[in-house]
């Protein structure tokens, strides 16, 4: 069973998602939470796999409860954030965050159950319309170039081509696809690629594409 925690400030929107999540045979809501402050200690009492977490709330909002919780040594939970504004710096400063996804309120049922499930599997779930070149627009160099270019160098050119195919937004069957290469291997080098670098998830390997000038604006205009 997928734990999920459910944050919004608005209890009958929160109400609403854990219903259609608590439907599902697989997952299980076991905590909901009003503000930020209640989701950092829900998410540590209950444990939750995925916790799908509003921005603008009470006390504190949702990006500074994500990266309070995903900064615990202890937790291995992934964070979707949840808004009904249309795209803008919260994107980034959700990835930023550490949070695996980014999707709007008005996402279909059926969306947002497959938001939970690619998210608990390690995957990036952004809402369509939510592209690169958006994330690329509001990044900025959190990191020093010395420091993005050090990173860099530990990839081999192989995991260099396997990260740039992820910013282009490629799954691992398209990337297995255009390199010539078995899905279980694309499977190891994002894996390893990741793990050299420091970073989450996928979603943050885009984030770091582009940091790192390896991934360029308007080189694509595709979601991920």
């Amino acid at each position: 069973m997928l734990r999920v925690m459910v944050v919004d400030d608005q209890a009958l929107v929160r109400r609403g998602f854990a219903l259609v999540l608590d439907n599902e045979p697989d997952i299980e809501v076991v905590a909901e939470a009003g503000t930020g402050v209640e989701a950092i200690e829900a998410a540590r009492t209950q444990q939750p796999d995925v916790i799908l977490m509003d921005i603008r709330m009470p006390e504190m909002d949702g990006l500074e409860a994500t990266a309070r919780i995903l900064e615990a040594d202890d937790t291995a939970c992934r964070v979707i954030i949840l808004t009904t504004f249309d795209p803008d710096e919260y994107v980034f400063r959700a990835l930023r965050a550490g949070a695996s996804g980014f999707v709007l309120k008005d996402i279909p049922p059926e969306a947002l159950v497959d938001a939970v499930r690619t998210v608990a599997e390690g995957g990036a779930m952004l809402a369509p319309g939510i592209t690169q070149r958006l994330i690329s627009q509001f990044a900025q160099k959190l990191g020093s170039e010395r420091d993005l270019a050090e990173r860099l160098q530990r990839l081999t050119s192989r995991e260099r081509e396997v990260l740039t195919a992820i910013a282009a937004g490629k799954s691992n069957a398209e990337i297995a696809e255009t390199l010539f290469i078995g899905a279980a291997t694309v499977k190891s080098h994002v894996s390893s690629l990741l793990s050299k670098l420091g970073l989450r998830d996928r979603a943050q390997a885009v984030v770091f594409a582009y940091e790192c000038g390896l991934a360029t604006p308007g080189e694509h205009d595709v979601g991920f």
